[in-house]
């Protein structure tokens, strides 16, 4: 049975409900993360909210607080749902190098002229009017586009990648920056609103039968861990809410921004602080490149490229391929003349008389040496200054021969002939 492509993924991501959610390698830590936001704000609704539900008496706006926090806590899950969940801008790998970047050049090193494989590692593309360098990925085996990384953790090359985010357990990219910052920014307005619910519950009890601030804070002790908790998350969520404001203002990303800092190089996506927000914000998200669901396509076998057949084919008589061919031509004309040779020898020095009896021991059949056959021999090798490779030629020892002729003359050895 076909299998579909979340079956066969290379990356390192975890699919559910058959490779319809797409989540990081460490997508538990969005447990951690989903539990740092609700068990605040049910302790927030429990101790705190539901004793403000009379506090604002003309219209009953109290009831207001505990709606406000429990929506607002939904939402954030929501974003961060469909932060983590969703594809970030995957570049599908390519099953083979890019053959039409393939380059043969012959250059000579030592008096050779030897051919080599040129495979440009950088490449130049043109974005807004000028020059960026795009690198090859050899994981992805794919030139990344403009603004695209690699992320080691996920194990993918990601389109606008902006930095890997353990706390929802995902690439932070190109379809799903905008989402990501905007539960970090809800994440901020939530801290304040549950901080600043929580000072106004202890300024109610202040005013009523707890005059001072410890004995409000000894009646609701939860809303001072509240109000710590608040405090201490505002640095991390509210401090990154900024960074990122400033990012966006200026159209980098995490990722460009610690890298190149130091360059002082420019910044050829920046269009101006508004057009950036209004590009991030304001833009329609691409479509995901990758359909998980799919089923996989058996790759049929490439044909030989077209460029490297008429290379051949254009090849002068006398070319490379040629020398080749004709030094295993002439090593396959030396070995029969040394094996014609060395019969020649061994008939003159046994006589004429018993020429018939090697014949006799050696049928016609045993004289022809199989191809399969190793026999002794001695080897000299001659390698091909343009190619590189290497030409045998092959000279028979006449060991086996003499060896078999003593053997016919009743254990008398014949003399070998050294060569």
């Amino acid at each position: 049975m076909a299998k579909r492509v979340y079956q066969v993924w290379k990356g390192n991501n975890v699919f559910i409900f058959r490779g319809r959610l797409i989540f990081g390698p460490d997508a538990r830590s969005l447990f951690i993360t989903i539990s740092l936001i609700v068990v605040p704000v049910v302790i927030f609704c429990v101790f705190v909210g539901r004793h403000l539900l009379h506090k604002f008496h003309p219209y009953n706006a109290g009831y207001a607080v505990l709606v406000v926090a429990i929506a607002f806590t939904i939402h954030i899950l929501l974003l961060l749902l469909v932060t983590s969940a969703r594809d970030p801008g995957i570049v599908p790998r390519a099953s083979h190098p890019p053959e039409e970047e393939f380059s043969y050049d012959t250059s000579e090193v030592g008096g050779r002229h030897t051919p080599s494989l040129q495979f440009p590692r950088i490449k130049e593309v043109m974005v807004h009017g000028k020059a960026v360098k795009v690198k090859y990925c050899d994981t992805c085996m794919v030139y990344r586009p403009p603004r695209c990384s690699h992320c080691s953790i996920c194990n993918n090359c990601v389109e606008r990648f902006d930095h890997h985010c353990p706390w929802v357990g995902q690439c932070i990219g190109q379809r799903n920056y905008r989402y990501f910052f905007f539960f970090v920014s809800s994440s901020t307005l939530l801290c304040i609103y549950v901080f600043a619910m929580s000072a106004l519950y202890i300024k109610f009890l202040m005013d009523n039968d707890y005059p001072t601030v410890w004995k409000a804070i000894k009646k609701s002790p939860a809303s001072l861990i509240l109000m710590i908790y608040c405090f201490i998350s505002l640095w991390f969520v509210g401090g990154l809410t900024g960074f990122h404001l400033y990012l966006i203002g200026t159209n980098q990303t995490t990722y460009e921004n610690f890298r190149y800092r130091a360059d002082n190089r420019s910044n050829v996506y920046n269009l101006g602080c508004l057009n950036n927000f209004l590009e991030v914000f304001c833009t329609k998200i691409k479509p995901s490149r990758n359909n998980f669901r799919a089923y996989v396509q058996e790759e049929v076998a490439r044909p030989p490229t077209i460029s490297r057949a008429r290379e051949v084919e254009d090849e002068p008589a006398g070319g490379p391929r040629a020398k080749v061919e004709d030094d295993l031509e002439l090593g396959g004309d030396l070995l029969k003349i040394s094996q014609r040779r060395n019969y020649e020898e061994v008939d003159e020095e046994m006589g004429g008389g018993n020429s018939n009896g090697i014949h006799s021991v050696l049928s016609e059949s045993e004289l022809v040496i199989d191809p399969d056959t190793q026999a002794p021999v001695s080897r000299s090798e001659v390698r091909d200054s343009s190619l590189g490779r290497t030409s045998r030629n092959w000279d028979i020892l006449p060991d086996v021969m003499a060896t078999s002729s003593s053997a016919t003359e009743g254990g008398v050895p014949l003399q070998k002939d050294a060569r």
